[in-house]
Parts: C-alpha cells; structure tokens; sequence
C-alpha cells in the first residue's frame, strides 16, 4: 500500500517475466549489492544502544518493514515468531517501522505498538521513510533478508512467506558456517519490562445478561468480567497465556480476543453457549457458556485464509468464492469484532484480515461471506462488489442494518445484513484521514475502531488515531466531536441513558469507551452541545513514483522457493488486478487476470493518482519438472501496493513491483 522512488535492486527476476521462467531462476545473485546503511530516529529493543548495519556482522538479518494500523503487517509479526525462536542464535529480525497515518508516527504510538503487539525483537523507528526509501520498499509489509557479509540477498512483499524464509535462512547459515563467517551466539535484543496492570490494550466490551460488563483484555489474551460499574474484577475467562486450548475458564487460551456479541436467551439454551467472541490472532469465533464456564471454538480452522490459498477450499488455486458451509472447516482471518442481529438470527463478522463481512448461523453452525470480495479499498454497492479496508467495529443500527467501522479508509459504513449491500456515511478513502467536523462529505476520521448507535439514532465513533470520541448525526449528515484527548479507544458502551431514550436522554447519558492504550475503561459524559473541530484534513505522504502518461507495463517478479514449484494443475496459478483512484486515471487495462504482466494506458490529461495493484502466485511443495505429491504443503504469495504516482512525460514506461525475488 505505498511506494517509493523506483531504484533498481539486485533482488528480482525482470519485470514481465513469466511465472514459468521464474521457476527456474537462481537465487544466487550475480552481482553483490551491500545492504543500505540502517538510519531512524531511535533503536528500540535494543537496551539504549544505537546499532549499524557493521553491528551485526555475522548474523542473517531479517528486514520487516511494518505499521501498526496494517492487518497484513500484524500477521506477518505473527509468521515471525517461531523463526525468530528456532533461529535464535544465528537470525537478527529487524522491524522497521515506516508509518501510513499521522498517529503513527509519534514516539508514544510507537512505543505502544511495539508494547501492544508484543515485538520481541530490534525495532528502528523510521518516522521519515529514511531506511524504507532506501531499501525501496513500495509496500506494508516489505521483507529484505541480509547475508552475514551484509549483502541484500532477497526482498518479498506481503505476507504467507514463512516457508521460503526459512529455506533462505537455511541456506545462508550453511553457507557462512562453512565459510567461518556466521557468529553463533545471543542477538542485541533486550527484552524491555512489561507493565503490571488489570488490563492490557483491552480491545472490545459487552453487557452481559447479568448486567456486568466483560471486557476482551487482548494484551493478556483473556476476557475480564466486571461488575456492572466496571471497578471490580469478578472473574477471568482464560490462563492469560497465549494460544488455542478449549475447556475451562482457567485453562482455556486465546491469542488477543476482539469483539464480544451477547446471544438471546432462546438461542443460547438451543446451542450451548450465551456469548461469541473474536479470537482474533487464533483466526477462529469462540463460544463461552457462562453456566458451565467452558470455552469452545464454533468457528474457523486455527489457521489464516489467505486470499486464494490453495487448500483453503476446494476449486481452482482454493478459490473462496461466496463460501457458506460448515462454520469449522473454514479459515478465517483476523476476525475483529461480531455482533448479533436479531432480524436474521445470525452473527455479523468484521473479518479485517481479508477486509470483508461474514455471518454466523450458531443454530447449524455454519457461516458464510456475506459482503465483500477480499480487494482493499472504498468500494459501496452489493455483497459480491464492495470493498472493505480492516473492518473493525460492528454495532446495529435502529433501523436493523449494521454499522461498521472500516479502520483503514476512515470510514462508517452502514450494510443491509439481509443482502450484503454497503454504503458509506463518512469517508473518502484509503489515503484520506483527518480529524475534521463539518458535513460528512468533507470530515475526516482517522482509523477509527468503535462504533455505537447512540439512544437519539446518531452515531457515536472512537475515532482512535485522533484520541477521540466522534458523533454522526444521519438527520443532518454533520459530524461533530464529542471528547477528546483519550488514549487510543477501541469500543463504546451507552449507559445511563434515561428511560425514554430521547433526545435529551442522549445528552445526559454517559458513554463507557475502552481506552485501549490507558489499559482502563473510561466513563465520558456525553456533553450537551458537541465540538466542533478543523485540524485538517490529510493524505497519506509517501514519495511518488514518476511514470510516463499513455501506454505503460506493469511487471510483478516472482521467484518460486526452493523445493517448491507452481502449482499449474488448473492452469495459470498467478494473477494480477489492477484499479485505480481516480478509477478515470485508467484508460485501459483495469481488471483481473491471470499472469504477472499487464499493458495499462495511463489517462494523459490527469496529473496524477494512485495505482492498486495485487498480485498472487501459487506454489506446492515439489521439484520443478515434477509431479505435485498429493499430500503436499501449498503456499500463497500475495500483496497489495497502493502507489502514488506523478505523470511526467520523460518518465520511463515501466513500473517493477516485486512479489518475491531472491
């Protein structure tokens, strides 16, 4: 989703290059580059010491270039982990962190980010895209694997890259151990000390039946059940360690649980459990019977969808299509938060992994995609059309339909769950944030969270870049703002609010907000007349890339890992779409289709915009030439780029984007 000025890199087959000539390619460079010098604004992890590139001389070093509002980047640091375990003593990882939003670039929301998500490794704060620029990183997340001898061996874009990994980290430790020139031993990461608190980054909260509030505490990979007045702590669902165990409250695990949704009576008795929860990094739904106090999972696989993994489910390269089916034998991704809606009988899924909107039948234990067709992006319309960017917050409307918070594009979005039809209430688009009031056309969110109808049928927004509580008013299509000065919240609950639940009522309600990076729950008192606010709005700065109006090529360079070879059983196993903002920047060429390469013509009356390109390649476990054995591990390689370009007519014709090179 970004781009930089283009510089050629030792890293990748020609653009253009077919998926079939890729298979072959080496992963032996000709010509040795050094790796860039490694510049930011500080080290962290790193006991206060500032680090070179001369520092760790004799260790692989793992480039992860990330932000934290990115989805992508979270499972990638996910994918990390074990490597970062098994190869302890030989493997440097490095996270880079380049930031999209304005928030994103502060000291504090760093620091909390590295805090939140639990970084165990080195990370370098490039505020500036020093480093990001100078290894041409074009998108989050971007990986770059550097030799002992500091020399940049390869560069991945995306995530599901695990495998091919490891068989370079493998191949580069036998290599130097044999040459004398890998250094065996501890890294420079130090470990910072971990605060002592009831919460940690809670995430979303529920009233219970009972009238107490369960909090999802996703720092400590647990729920929190409260008392009504959320001061006292009645129990905890979970062991607080993370992982994937069903059973009791107190051994039961989960891996940063989301969204909570609270089941009718009716239908609680009829399936066993009375709340659903998103476990989050377990890309699985999670029933909790409060009654026998027992956790069990109702929904997904334990692994991650991704979009067009092959064994994900049957069809062409796994294809997902409009999947309804049994609710367990389905990958997930990163479901954010759920919500019941009465109307239906089923549960809503914000599935911000795969950017689409699911539904969970708990009376057959099945669930289906709903709307959204896994692109990234601002797209209202139908459920097999919309597009979604990390939905993240899901709460009813009084008229039945559903409120999402789309994080990414700054977006409320209101969907018909009947249909899977989507419209946007507040937003432009992936690059476009702010912290503005006014007409809805022209404010600006910035990645919000939460969302939560309040009792006079406006909309209560944590807007949770800006640090603040927001309002949308549909009668007079205004935001305004409501309190500011929080500390990144993530969920809203109205109490108090009067037994009319009128207008007045509204104003003298109170809101409970989850003031995630307090790791507290906040009371805010719904103030009688709402702010208004103009601090601008925003685009997402990234260096442009010059590019040539009229006729141009874009060329996506895959290298295949070693051991593994595409997977050609139903034909072409690479694909490439192509859009664009503004969609006329396009003159011909949108679309998708198979293969790697694609002939655009770029609108020269236009000065410039920003191209959307995903690509994705399928490889199985097997050698070149041969048969794919039956039971073989298949891969899928993927990434979005949304580049800024600027139209100049001396600019070249070509735009190289690098899936995998090695």
């Amino acid at each position: 989703m970004t781009s930089s000025p283009e510089e050629s890199t030792p890293t990748a087959a020609s653009a253009g290059t077919s998926a079939a000539a890729t298979q072959t390619k080496s992963s032996t460079h000709d010509v040795k580059v050094r790796a860039p010098e490694l510049i930011g604004r500080r080290w962290m992890n790193s006991g206060g010491k500032e680090l070179t590139l001369a520092d760790l001389r004799g260790k692989v070093v793992l480039l992860d270039f990330w932000t934290f509002c990115c989805i992508n980047c979270l499972h990638v640091l996910d994918e990390l982990r074990p490597l970062e375990e098994k190869y302890a003593k030989e493997l440097v990882i490095i996270g880079v962190h380049s930031p999209k939003f304005e928030f994103e670039r502060t000291v504090e929301a760093v620091d909390q980010a590295v805090e939140r998500y639990q970084v165990e490794h080195l990370v370098l704060d490039d505020p500036d895209l020093i480093t990001w620029q100078a290894y041409t990183a074009r998108a989050w997340p971007t990986l770059a694997v550097i030799d002992p001898e500091g020399y940049l061996v390869a560069t991945m874009s995306g995530e599901g890259h695990a495998a091919g990994l490891t068989e370079i980290i493998e191949g580069l430790i036998s290599e130097h151990s044999a040459k004398g020139t890998l250094h065996s031993g501890d890294g420079p990461y130090v470990p910072p000390p971990a605060p002592e608190t009831d919460l940690f980054y809670p995430g979303k909260t529920a009233r219970l039946p009972s009238g107490h509030l369960l909090v999802a505490d996703s720092g400590h990979h647990s729920l929190v059940e409260y008392d009504a007045d959320g001061a006292a702590i009645i129990r905890r669902i979970g062991s607080g360690a993370r992982g994937w165990v069903d059973g009791d409250f107190a051994s039961a695990a989960f891996s940063e649980p989301g969204g909570i949704t609270v089941l009718p009576d009716d239908l609680a008795e009829q399936v066993g459990y009375q709340l659903v929860v998103a476990d989050t990094v377990n890309h699985t739904l999670r029933g909790i019977d409060l009654e026998t106090e027992t956790v069990t999972t109702i929904a997904g696989t334990g692994q991650q969808h991704m979009v067009g993994a092959i064994d994900n489910i049957r069809g062409k390269h796994g294809e997902l299509g409009r999947y309804d089916g049994p609710a367990r034998d389905v990958k997930l991704s990163s479901p954010w938060d759920v919500l019941f809606v009465p109307a239906a009988a089923e549960v809503v899924v914000a599935m911000a992994g795969n950017h689409t909107i699911w539904s969970f039948r708990p009376q057959d234990g099945t669930i289906r995609l709903l709307s959204g067709t896994m692109n990234e992006g601002l797209t209202d319309g139908d459920g097999e059309s919309a597009w979604y960017a990390q939905s993240s917050g899901l709460d009813l409307a009084p008229d039945g339909r559903v409120l999402v918070a789309d994080s990414e594009t700054s977006a409320i979005r209101r969907l018909d769950p009947a249909t899977g039809e989507v419209a946007t209430l507040v937003g432009v688009g992936l690059f476009d944030f702010g912290f503005r009031d006014g007409p809805a056309d022209q404010a600006r969110l910035q990645h919000p969270l939460g969302v939560r109808s309040l009792p006079d049928g406006s909309i209560a927004i944590a807007d949770t870049y800006n640090g603040a509580i927001r309002r949308f008013d549909p009668t007079t299509d205004e935001v305004t703002t409501l309190a500011r000065g929080l500390r990144e919240p993530s969920d809203i609950l109205v109490i108090d609010a009067g037994a009319a639940g009128g207008a007045e009522d509204s104003r003298e309600a109170e809101l409970l907000v989850v003031e995630s990076a307090a790791h507290a729950l906040t009371r805010v008192k719904l103030p009688k007349d709402a702010q208004k606010v103009d601090e601008g709005a925003l685009t997402t700065k990234r260096p442009s890339t010059e590019i040539a109006s009229g006729p141009v090529t874009i060329g996506v360079s895959f290298t295949v890992p070693a051991g593994q070879k595409l997977d050609d059983r139903w034909g072409d196993p690479t694909f490439l779409q192509v859009s664009a903002t503004p969609p006329e920047l396009l003159v011909s060429g949108a679309g998708g289709a198979e293969g790697l390469s694609r002939d655009i013509v770029i609108n020269p009356d236009l000065d410039g915009g920003v191209l959307h390109v995903t690509a994705r390649a399928a490889a199985c476990d097997g050698e070149p030439g041969g048969e794919i054995p039956l039971h073989a591990a298949c891969h899928l390689y993927q990434q979005d780029w949304g580049i800024p370009v600027e139209l100049k007519d001396s600019a070249p014709r070509e735009l190289h984007l690098d899936l995998r090179g090695a």
